[in-house]
């Protein structure tokens, strides 16, 4: 499993947005300067963002983006399923995916079930609040 940069580029704007919450809606070009994402690419992130629910965006001056939950109820699991689609780490463990022939005596199958059960539980407990707090308290070492 591999997180394509339209994940991870997710994840820089959300953090962005959190750390920078005291300032207000803030432009997207804001944030492209700061994280190093180009402007094209980020009117193709931020879009997705918006329709889900995690910012919200307005327009003229004074304008631009901010989170609408709270970095805390922000999980990265969510973040993740809806940039990238499903986490699973095998095609027939996709959610939708025909049920395999072979799953009753195929040796592997166990093990990536097992495995597909660790990245959603490990991303589900991570949230926005703590990759915040991460980097914050790496600028501070």
């Amino acid at each position: 499993m591999m997180i394509s940069t339209r994940g991870r580029y997710a994840l820089r704007v959300l953090i962005d947005l959190a750390e920078h919450a005291d300032q207000g809606y803030i432009p997207m070009k804001e944030i492209a300067d700061r994280q190093g994402i180009s402007l094209k690419y980020l009117e193709r992130i931020i879009p997705v963002l918006t329709r889900n629910g995690f910012i919200e965006g307005v327009q003229g001056k004074g304008g631009g983006y901010c989170l609408l939950k709270s970095p805390g109820e922000c999980k990265i699991g969510d973040i993740l399923r809806l940039t990238e689609g499903d986490l699973a780490p095998v095609a027939c463990l996709e959610c939708g995916a025909k049920p395999c022939d072979r799953a009753r005596e195929c040796r592997t199958y166990p093990m990536w079930v097992e495995f597909y059960q660790h990245i959603t539980d490990f991303f589900d407990r991570k949230t926005l609040a703590d990759l915040v707090k991460v980097e914050n308290s790496d600028r501070t070492n």
